[in-house]
């Protein structure tokens, strides 16, 4: 494994991390304990010491099984980054809610899940830039801070383009920058990254595998189960990208390297990008991501 400066956090993060949306029920599997206990055992073996998570995949519930598996381990050997601005529901519905005293309540909810006395990185999620502009907000997350629940706060910009929140970041105290970036969508090299790397804000790529169309398993016309996220994009779409996916391993992906892999290490050879957070289901695709580390030598 390798390991980068996460901006001016001064943490040293794996360059792999581990996304955990999927633990919430949203990708078409429900994950046991023991599921999650194999996935994080698998990635602390590896090397790997970033996991990401929200408030929202599930009611606190992939924080809760990522919790559960922290109270049985070391806490020091985990950056553990989550999030906060939205109540869950029920699959695909959660509200915004990012009043300043509701957040105050989130954070706690956050805490007594994940079972530990504080968060490395606290995220802003999705908001919009009205929400972002909240003093009070901010105010009461540095309070936060000063009290020990948050190491360092961050944004999860959910267009990857927001250039407002972007260059607001170090005026809010908000030191990395969360964003979609993979091969097929390279929207934050011409405005975010630029001022990610002036104010020294460390990044986290997102959905780095695009999905995962970019991790070659599916062809042009796959179709995929209405329990599973994709089912949700739209088919010309998904279409157009798996046609684009075909050219890309056929021009750029050299013979015999794996496809997601390439795609991992392809989102770390940006200088600004400090880690990837892929999803998965299984510590054998845990381990098939962290040999995309190796792809940097």
């Amino acid at each position: 494994m390798k390991y980068r400066r996460l901006g001016k956090t001064e943490l040293d993060v794996s360059v792999i991390g581990i996304g955990t949306w999927q633990f919430g029920g949203e990708w078409g599997q429900q994950f046991t304990q023991n599921d999650v206990d194999s996935i994080l055992d698998k990635g602390q073996e590896l090397g790997i010491n970033l996991i990401d998570t929200a408030e929202c995949y599930g009611d606190h519930l992939s924080e809760s099984l990522i919790g559960d598996y922290i109270s049985r381990r070391k806490r020091e050997d985990w950056i553990i980054a989550t999030k906060f601005g939205h109540h869950f529901h029920e699959r695909f519905t959660r509200t915004d809610v990012f009043d300043a005293q509701d957040v105050l309540k989130q954070l706690d909810a956050s805490l007594k899940a994940l079972r530990t006395e504080y968060i490395d990185l606290y995220q802003f999620h999705s908001g919009r830039d009205e929400a972002f502009d909240n003093d009070d907000l901010w105010t009461l997350l540095d309070k936060q801070i000063q009290a020990g629940k948050i190491r360092f706060l961050g944004t999860s910009i959910g267009s990857n383009d927001n250039l407002h929140q972007t260059e607001n970041s170090t005026r809010v105290n908000s030191s990395v920058i969360q964003v979609v970036y993979n091969r097929l969508d390279r929207v934050p090299e011409n405005r975010v990254f630029p001022s990610c790397e002036q104010q020294d804000l460390g990044v986290l790529a997102r959905v780095p595998l695009a999905s995962g169309y970019l991790s070659g398993k599916y062809k042009p016309g796959a179709t995929f189960e209405s329990t599973d996220v994709r089912h949700r994009h739209d088919a010309q779409s998904t279409m157009r990208k798996l046609e684009e996916v075909q050219m890309i391993r056929k021009n750029e992906v050299s013979e015999g390297v794996d496809m997601a892999q390439w795609a991992l290490a392809w989102c770390l050879r940006h200088p600004v990008v400090s880690a990837v957070i892929p999803g998965c289901k299984n510590p054998a695709q845990v381990e098939a991501n962290a040999r995309a580390a190796n792809l940097l030598d």
